[in-house]
């Protein structure tokens, strides 16, 4: 039998799994109670129909620096465990676009928006907004339930899932606390820069990098040593991502990012970009960037054209420049506890790559 080169080609692959997966997980249902076969479809859709998958890139990478070997009898199992990661995503995607208020992802309307959409198209009885949230939930709610089931079905000895569910447990605990911190900011307005990186180093550190890299090492059996040098540099380039995701949010272009322009000003998001601009004009007395940088977050009805007045106060007062130095900084910091972890390779090379991209100025 040929060995699948899941080295070369790991996106193919976790598509592959993931593809196989929700097929299979939702076949019974989708028999037997045809009218929910929609939120199959938009599911299946979404985990799909695109993403970096970066956290089965790290996970998968963690593992072959930790000792993982591609041509083993257990790495089929692996993938199906690091993928799980990608359904997990979906859930806290999905459920984020609801509470966000969000109309697009990736270009398309969000599923809220979607069913909403469904529901007047159909003349439906009650309201549409109601039910586009309603299955939004609930389908956000399947794919968390369906990341455990793909996690703990994977081909693998009990004892290897065993040593990876701290992991898996602290992950997904972090990221539902990551957003209950993000939404509880913004009711409270905390605009300071400790709210905002406690929120990225749990909505995004710990669950885009640190805990993906621990699941995969932990899967490879690596010793605490290992683990505790992966966490991190997960922690510093986890930040790192975040702070990255912050510059587009304001400055992406919509067709990369799949969001309209300036849409984390519109949601409200206490950023560290907003909590070092704030700082900056207070300090640099810019009091007229101060209060049109102040009176832009959270207000929805910010116009282009706002957004460009915006864009420029963010660069005049220096916070672009603080947060573009951060970025470099953390990302050194992350580059150089990797030489420290000693991984095998290639997995130490694909690791200093996946760094060099997800931090790269692309706006």
């Amino acid at each position: 039998m040929t060995v699948p080169d899941y080295d070369a080609d790991l996106p193919v692959h976790v598509e592959r799994v993931l593809a196989d997966f929700v097929r299979e997980a939702g076949a019974a249902i989708r028999d037997t109670e045809p009218a929910f076969e929609p939120g199959l479809d938009a599911l299946s859709a979404f985990v799909l129909g695109g993403g970096k998958r970066l956290r089965p890139t790290f996970a998968w990478w963690a593992w072959r620096g930790a000792g993982g070997d591609p041509a083993g009898p257990h790495a089929e199992g692996v993938l199906q465990a690091v993928a799980s990661l990608e359904l997990i995503q979906a859930c806290a995607l999905i459920h984020d676009d609801v509470m966000d208020s969000s109309d697009s992802r990736r270009g398309s309307p969000t599923v809220h928006m979607a069913f909403a959409k469904r529901h007047a198209d159909a003349g439906l009885l009650g309201s549409a907004a109601t039910f586009g949230l309603s299955a939004a939930i609930l389908i956000g709610d399947l794919a968390l339930a369906w990341a455990e089931d793909m996690f703990a079905g994977a081909a693998l000895p009990a004892e290897t899932l065993a040593a990876a569910r701290p992991a898996w447990r602290a992950m997904r605990t972090e990221v539902m606390a990551g957003q209950y911190l993000d939404v509880h900011t913004q009711a409270v307005g905390d605009t300071s820069i400790e709210a905002a990186l406690r929120i990225d180093k749990l909505k995004t550190a710990a669950y885009t990098v640190q805990r993906p890299l621990h699941l995969g090492a932990a899967l490879a059996g690596a010793d605490d040593r290992t683990i505790r040098t992966l966490l991190d540099l997960g922690g510093d380039l986890g930040i790192a991502f975040q702070l990255r995701d912050d510059l587009l949010g304001v400055f992406g272009d919509p067709s990369v990012t799949g969001k309209p322009a300036g849409d984390d000003l519109r949601e409200g998001k206490r950023t560290l970009l907003l909590a070092l601009a704030l700082r900056g004009a207070r300090e640099q007395n810019r009091d007229a960037e101060g209060r049109l940088i102040a009176a832009a977050i959270g207000n929805a009805a910010l116009t282009e054209s706002d957004v460009d007045d915006v864009r420029q106060a963010l660069v005049d007062v220096g916070a672009v420049d603080a947060v573009e130095r951060r970025i470099t900084e953390l990302t050194a910091t992350a580059l150089a506890t990797l030489d420290r972890a000693a991984l095998a390779e290639p997995a130490a090379a694909r690791l200093g790559e996946l760094a060099a991209r997800a931090t790269q100025r692309n706006y």
